[in-house]
């Protein structure tokens, strides 16, 4: 093996250290971004961190304090560039040239305005060699919604649907407890817990008065750690009822809908009717509100694919039958096989008796 292909392997081996680290924060840093950061010095790992909370100190604070005087001369591999800017916290660029550090890694580069650049300029003008790029495809998946908002003012959206073998979602009355087993509906638990926000349409809320908070995870006795996600009905005619569950916890809760004075009175954030392309965007610019998860009948399902604003489809399929009379994943009319929409296969998990098939729509044509 060449040396240059021997410390490539080396950058990407810590590299990914840093990525592991990253997702110890993926169910409470929101809406800062899953950050890991490590330390090695004459090969030898020194120190390392990651960012546990917005507030908190960065992964980079954390893993110079883990190596003390050891990150003098040393390497920081970093998921993503370093931050330039005062906020809650210093910059970390900063901080890293004045521990010392001879070479910083990084995976990502930060669009953040803020950011930009910025943070690798910082430690270029002090004389720290910059490699970027390292493990960037991976590094990207700790913050598809964080980056995505950053450059485009739009929220990385998933939307998640759970289906018999005939692409049936509840029987015709609404009953649709339980289609999927529980290793399905625990793993819904995960993408909720990732996400800023669950929008569902009032349909859905009247049928199943559903809570659609995290009330389970694997890995974690205490949920007080872990950063809630906004529940959103959409509710046009001002139809959710005041008993709702949800409502147990208005603090949480945000409606499309007419104004209504009682749900003020609790709380309740509360936006004026518009199309869904907008609210994503106020959700993003007024909310920092990055990731969103769709949980919805097949109207609104139907609505966010028909407008191309799903980046990701998360689709159970139990093994059952439900007949024609049960209802529909979606409610899309095509009659002609150029209109269908298609998607690429990213990956496909057993769970139990169910299949999670995670989709990314395609742009292809036939």
């Amino acid at each position: 093996m060449s040396e240059s292909n021997l410390v490539r392997e080396q950058h990407e081996f810590w590299m990914r250290r840093a990525i592991q680290l990253a997702y110890q924060g993926q169910y409470s840093t929101r809406p800062n971004p899953n950050v890991g950061c490590v330390i090695v010095k004459d090969g030898q790992h020194v120190g390392e961190g990651f960012h546990p909370k917005a507030g908190q100190p960065h992964a980079e604070v954390f893993a110079m304090r883990d190596a003390g005087e050891a990150a003098r001369g040393a390497t920081a591999y970093v998921t993503l560039e370093p931050c330039a800017h005062y906020g809650r916290t210093p910059p970390c660029a900063k901080g890293l040239v004045e521990a010392g550090v001879a070479q910083v890694v990084v995976a990502c580069p930060d669009p953040n305005p803020l950011v930009a650049g910025k943070g690798v300029q910082i430690l270029r003008d002090a004389g720290i060699e910059v490699i970027t790029g390292v493990c960037e495809a991976e590094a990207h998946q700790l913050n598809l919604g964080f980056l995505k908002a950053m450059a485009t003012s739009m929220p990385h959206v998933r939307l998640k649907v759970a289906s018999s073998l005939d692409g049936r979602t509840a029987m015709a009355s609404g009953e649709s407890k339980w289609i999927t087993g529980e290793l399905a509906r625990q793993d819904v638990q995960h993408w909720r817990a990732i996400s800023g926000a669950v929008i569902t349409g009032i349909e859905t809320v009247l049928a199943d008065d559903c809570q659609l908070n995290v009330r389970q995870l694997d890995g974690i006795d205490d949920l007080s750690k872990i950063v809630q996600p906004q529940r959103i009905v959409l509710d046009r005619q001002g139809r959710l009822p005041l008993t709702a569950k949800m409502l147990e916890q208005p603090e949480s809760v945000m409606v499309m809908g007419p104004f209504r004075q009682e749900l003020a009175d609790l709380g309740v954030v509360q936006f004026e009717i518009q199309p869904l392309a907008e609210l994503l965007k106020i959700l993003v610019q007024q909310h920092q509100i990055y990731d969103v998860m769709v949980e919805a009948g097949a109207t609104l399902s139907t609505a966010f694919l028909q407008e191309q604003l799903v980046d990701e489809m998360i689709s159970y399929v139990a093994p059952t039958l439900l007949g024609r009379s049960a209802r529909a994943m979606f409610t899309a009319d095509f009659n002609r096989m150029a209109e269908q929409l298609r998607f690429k296969l990213k990956d496909v998990t057993q769970l139990g008796d169910d299949i999670r098939l995670r989709l990314i729509p395609s742009q292809e044509t036939l």
